[in-house]
């Protein structure tokens, strides 16, 4: 009796490992599916009615999206919220120094660590309560610091000037977040081999010239994946607003989730979910568009690293 060839039993060993793995795969993608790309394809289908749940689901065509891009409040905020990315490049900056400070494995830097990451893990309702009276034009801590020095002689609107609201409300995602990213800082530079550090220092490169010219060039992954995920979240932010500025003054600090949830969910009691999902479309898009950026940036510069 003929025997199967090797590459016949290699054939069937390959398929078997592979109907294993799908075998596996399939719990994960039928969640995914049903709570990731099933609202996806459904908030498509919705932007192109005119949606008022349990009430009425006319087809409109694009007519939500005609109406879209005629909203001057729709623009500011597509613009507030481009303006947001502001913040990457600052965490990624100063939480990269953090992580460089509080990184050394010594029992004393473990307090630091923590207080670092205490804002990470602290709700946003109340940090946002907190930093809004902090802010307060009369009674605030800030100004009334200010004023102490002498720097102002009457307290400062940052929370209700149409030019300072929403950088005023950027300083409090950059300081709630720079614990987040400074951990995944530590795991990175906890993963260069101490042996390139050693050589840096045999050839005589002082702390920073070991960072700039070792450290950080070995950091780039992580430094890549840190700008992906705070470009997400800042163009996501929404609490931000709505603890501490709802958008005002004159929606000069509405981002646009912040109008999206005004829009569908706030005003009218959801009579416009057709209009606020068109809105949800264009905000989906952005960030694919920003994330395939940031993720073909990152291979094409691991690709010239090798």
């Amino acid at each position: 009796m003929r025997r199967p060839s090797s590459g016949r039993r290699f054939s069937v060993s390959r398929l078997k490992q592979i109907g294993l793995a799908y075998c596996f795969l399939v719990p994960t993608l039928a969640v995914m599916g049903l709570f990731i790309f099933f609202p996806v394809v459904q908030a498509f289908r919705l932007s192109l009615y005119d949606y008022v749940p349990l009430m009425r689901k006319d087809y409109v065509g694009l007519e939500n999206f005609y109406r879209l891009f005629h909203d001057p409040i729709f623009w500011t905020s597509l613009t507030n919220s481009i303006k947001y990315l502001v913040v990457v490049p600052i965490i990624i900056v100063l939480s990269l120094g953090l992580a460089m400070l509080v990184e050394p494995q010594l029992r004393r830097m473990n307090f630091f660590r923590a207080c670092y990451f205490i804002p990470v893990v602290t709700s946003m309702v109340v940090v946002g309560i907190t930093w809004k009276i902090i802010f307060h034009e009369d009674y605030g801590l800030f100004n009334h610091i200010l004023m102490k020095m002498g720097l102002i002689d009457n307290g400062i609107p940052w929370l209700n000037s149409m030019g300072l609201a929403l950088y005023t409300v950027m300083s409090v995602t950059i300081w709630k977040g720079l614990g987040y990213y400074m951990v995944i800082f530590i795991a990175g530079l906890r993963s260069i081999p101490p042996q390139l550090i050693e050589a840096a220092m045999i050839d005589g490169a002082k702390k920073w010239q070991q960072a700039l010219y070792v450290k950080i060039p070995m950091l780039w992954p992580y430094i890549s994946l840190v700008a992906i995920i705070s470009s997400i979240s800042a163009l996501q932010v929404f609490e931000e607003i709505f603890v501490m500025t709802m958008g005002k003054p004159l929606w000069s600090s509405s981002t646009l989730v912040f109008h999206l949830y005004r829009v569908g969910i706030d005003q009218e009691g959801g009579q416009n979910m057709g209009y606020a999902t068109a809105m949800g479309v264009v905000l989906f898009m952005l960030l694919l568009t920003f994330t395939a950026i940031g993720i073909r940036l990152m291979q094409r510069r691991e690709y010239r690293a090798s």
